[in-house]
């Protein structure tokens, strides 16, 4: 039966009161199995390290032309980028309209210079946490990819990260690595401290791409450890 068949309605149209244009947008942005989270939870297997407003180092080598390590305030002098984006939880929170600042991983690329054989980067936080991502194909090489140390226009909260996280808006929240210190390119994509645990190596919320026993290979040309 037509539930507006006019005779019969098993729901009064007089009464029905469509989705606005917004709220349906906001469905579509909201991937598969995800819920819109009122605040942004704390969610962390580490302890939140000590940061004294000036004392973080950040550090790039491995497979490069210019290894480098900046002080805070030499990182902080670097060009400065905004990106408004929505984050996705692999806990199923998600998150919309968020707004970071930081260095794009874009301007590290160029300052860096990566060697031809690298293709790949591990995130190090400073507990030694790690996560791994490719440098192309749409992986890190995106514009809203950040190492960010502001968010909502004030300095990235300790819990969520700061002073600096890695942001990559495009895959679940654990492949943004918080704390960064250290960053290594690569000719091999390392598992990180989650994807050794069983979860996925890619993590595109789009997909669904939770656990490791999801897994298919990606592309051949792509080497796990």
């Amino acid at each position: 039966m037509d539930p507006f068949d006019g005779e019969n309605p098993i729901v009064d149209p007089s009464v029905y009161v469509p989705p606005s244009p917004k709220e349906i947008r906001k469905r579509h942005r909201i991937p598969p199995g995800q819920y819109l989270a009122k605040r942004w939870p704390v969610l962390s297997v580490e302890r939140t390290p000590h940061f004294d407003g000036k004392n973080w180092n950040v550090e790039v080598l491995g497979l490069v032309e210019n290894p480098v390590t900046w002080s805070w305030e030499e990182f902080l002098a670097l060009p400065k980028t905004e990106v408004t984006t929505d984050i996705h939880c692999v806990t199923t929170w998600s998150l919309l309209d968020q707004t970071f600042c930081g260095v794009s991983f874009k301007t590290i690329v160029d300052l860096v210079k990566p060697l031809p054989e690298a293709q790949f980067v591990t995130f190090e936080a400073k507990s030694g946490y790690t996560s791994a991502l490719p440098l192309y194909g749409g992986y890190l090489d995106e514009d809203g990819v950040l190492l960010a140390y502001e968010h909502g226009g004030k300095p990235l909260h300790p819990d969520h990260g700061g002073p600096l996280r890695l942001l990559v808006p495009h895959l679940y929240f654990w492949k943004s690595v918080k704390w960064v210190t250290k960053i290594h390119f690569k000719d091999v994509w390392e598992r990180g401290f989650w994807e050794s645990r069983g979860y996925h190596q890619n993590g595109d919320p789009w997909r669904e791409e939770r656990f490791a026993s999801q897994e298919r290979p990606i592309r051949r040309d792509h080497k796990i450890l």
